[in-house]
């Protein structure tokens, strides 16, 4: 436990991206915290991850790791922590098809706890408080360098004393044999004496050579472990920019770092044969040498990266386009052309990661070339007319549709690495696809991908996601997701969120808060709303397409009020004037704007009315601007701002009575504030 000792005081200065990376949603954080003792006393390392006959020890290790989560759930005397860990023990069972995930997920988490303990704490600002220490791996690749040179210095130290002690012994012959009484006795002795210095100087300089070997070997390990951890990172900020999150798309600095430890390694495998040569072949000389050699495989492997993600809705017999980048590209082989294939897989084919033995689907144009551009640096393959032809589909469960069913481009190719004496067989795999064969399938087909990207873990096993999901997180999905799509910096607020979640939960009297209500997939794009005909997401979608396309200024302006509630519209409306209105999203249409705003009725008394929705079709005759100019008893913007000041920058013709623009009348009733709806609230 003594390594989780030394971590807990640092998780609090940690961002909060490093604990996501470092304690996946597989493995939370709760687990190494309750079974730190015991996660410590396992032989994570002694385990082979490629090796399947080890998965029976594995296997063991996860049913005992269940147990006690059990255990320590049912002692918790805090009821919630209990049900949280009884969940989190339940969550464990994704690792029983692939229990060698488990070892793997576990010991990369004490290894990079081990490289983020050696990371010296950053400097404490004016008000005490540590700052995060950055983790660009800068520092610990100049260490390594350092200590490469040290081993290099350390070799030449000992070449210079072998060569001395060659001399002194040369020496020594030339003299022996001589009494003790003879008056040059005395250099025999004298040199016998340095002989010995020699001996010891050489002996402990071996020693330091070979513990600054290991040392270097270690450090590597975990500089490499930092690195496939943020190319890891890189590829999740990648697959989160689905959403319209920040996602930087450089590679520069993690192909330099890639470069850098490729040439660690192979100074130090150059300084490990010359320690075989000097010493001959030594136990840890076999530990070190088969280290190295596992370390280069996995960094020559995991250098290979999507840099242009294919879209991630593909229709049948389109072309489209994606570029795969090698981070070692300047260290290829010179020689025949690297040949880069494609194949499209199977979400079970992807769990598997291996070459897949069965096609299916049938790709065009599916091998590119990796080619090294030298103004750039970079060594990409560009596949700039793939199709897919036909795809196979899988034997689908109960209501599952085709627009639910993944895929993904698998990308294979074998290289050779100057320096290295074998040709290495690499691969990688784009994010998920969804395939479809008509233009209509596209919208349910975004919405696996957007539920994909929003509520997938990091480490997952392909592509598995979660059934359900709290409310706010769908919340941030779905705000992000409007802000990227209508390309505005005015996200989603808490009314508009309040209006969403009483319509996919069904609840609009409801105001409650529904922060940590799960929304199940079904609610979210596969069950219609009630009494609609579409679900969902395809109504969202409709919103923000409209937006897109014809609102972005408006939206950007907070002139539109866009998502809001029968509850809600009655309450801000209720005591204002006639002609007060306010612009909403259509309730029941898809992609429509209304006009809610106060009207008289017949007795003196007023009425909250709403005109009949506006499409993009509507809007593409006569912008937003114009209608609302063209509309006589609506003369304010809620709260009370003139509409010809508001909206006088989106006027665009002289004023008139447009036909479109025309209300229609909604009906009378004899209480002075109603709701007439029209469309069950438009």
């Amino acid at each position: 436990m003594a390594l989780w000792a030394q971590m807990t005081p640092k998780l609090q200065y940690l961002p909060t991206e490093t604990l996501n990376e470092l304690y996946p949603d597989t493995f939370p954080l709760d687990i190494r915290h309750y079974l730190a003792s015991w996660i410590e006393e396992q032989r994570w390392e002694n385990f082979d991850v490629d090796n399947m006959e080890q998965e029976p020890q594995a296997r063991r290790l996860l049913d005992q790791m269940v147990h006690l989560l059990q255990e320590v759930a049912q002692h918790n005397p805090n009821v919630v922590e209990r049900v949280k860990l009884q969940h989190i023990s339940r969550n464990l069972s994704v690792f029983q098809q692939q229990p060698m995930q488990l070892v793997r997920t576990v010991r990369d988490i004490l290894r990079k706890e081990s490289h983020l303990l050696q990371i010296p704490q950053g400097p404490l600002p004016t008000n005490g408080t540590p700052q995060p220490a950055r983790e660009d791996g800068k520092t610990d690749v100049d260490n390594l360098v350092l200590k490469v040179l040290e081993i290099q210095s350390c070799r030449q130290t000992l070449h210079q004393l072998q060569e001395d002690l060659n001399w002194e012994k040369q020496e020594m012959e030339s003299i022996q044999g001589q009494n003790e009484l003879d008056p040059q006795h005395s250099d025999q002795v004298t040199r016998q004496n340095r002989i010995q210095q020699l001996e010891y100087n050489y002996s402990v300089c071996a020693k330091k050579r070979m513990q600054l070997l290991q040392e270097a070997v270690c450090a590597l390990e975990l500089c490499q472990s930092c690195l496939i951890l943020r190319i890891k990172s890189w590829r999740w900020e990648q697959h989160r920019a689905t959403i319209g999150l920040h996602f930087d798309d450089n590679l520069g600095p993690l192909q330099t770092w890639c470069e850098q430890l490729l040439g660690v390694n192979s100074n130090l495998r150059q300084e490990l044969m010359l320690v075989k040569r000097d010493h001959g072949g030594v136990e840890q000389f076999h530990t070190l040498q088969e280290s190295l050699a596992h370390l280069l495989q996995t960094l020559i492997q995991n250098s290979l990266v999507v840099d242009k993600q294919p879209p991630q809705v593909i229709k049948t017999q389109s072309k489209f386009s994606t570029t795969v980048r090698y981070l070692l590209g300047e260290k290829m082989a010179p020689g025949k052309p690297v040949l880069l294939k494609a194949q499209i897989i199977t979400e079970a084919q992807a769990r598997q990661g291996v070459v897949p033995n069965e096609n299916v689907g049938e790709l065009i144009n599916s091998t590119a070339i990796l080619e090294h551009n030298t103004a750039s640096k970079n060594t990409c393959a560009t596949f700039r007319n793939m199709s897919i032809r036909k795809i196979k589909r899988a034997d689908r469960k109960g209501s599952e549709s085709v627009t639910e069913e993944k895929f993904a481009l698998f990308f294979t190719t074998e290289l050779t690495i100057t320096g290295c004496e074998s040709p290495y067989s690499i691969q990688t795999i784009s994010l998920p696809v969804v395939v479809i064969v008509h233009g209509s399938q596209e919208i349910n087909a975004m919405a696996t991908i957007i539920w994909d990207c929003a509520f997938s873990e990091p480490s997952r096993i392909p592509f598995i996601v979660p059934e359900r999901v709290p409310w706010k997180q769908m919340c941030e999905a779905l705000s992000s997701k409007f802000m990227s799509e209508v390309q505005t910096q005015q996200g989603l607020d808490r009314y508009n969120f309040h209006f969403l979640a009483q319509k996919i939960f069904d609840q609009p009297d409801i105001s409650e808060d529904f922060s940590n209500m799960p929304v199940s997939w079904a609610q979210f794009n596969k069950e219609v709303l009630p009494g609609r005909n579409f679900t969902f997401w395809q109504w969202f979608e409709g919103v923000m397409d409209l937006t897109k396309k014809c609102l972005r200024d408006y939206w950007s302006e907070k002139l539109i009020f866009g998502f809001i509630g029968k509850q809600h519209l009655h309450v801000i409306l209720q005591n204002k004037p006639n002609g007060t209105f306010l612009l909403r999203f259509s309730d029941s249409e898809i992609g429509g704007i209304t006009i809610a705003y106060v009207g008289p009725t017949d007795n003196g008394g007023r009425k909250i009315q709403n005109i009949q929705p506006f499409t993009k079709k509507d809007l593409d005759s006569a912008g937003l601007g114009d209608r609302i100019r063209d509309i006589n008893c609506i003369t304010h913007v809620y709260p009370d701002l003139p509409k010809n000041e508001v909206f006088k920058k989106f006027f665009t013709v002289h004023s008139h009575s447009h036909p479109s623009a025309q209300m229609e009348q909604i009906g009378q009733d004899t209480m002075p504030i109603i709701f007439l709806d029209q469309k069950a609230l438009l």
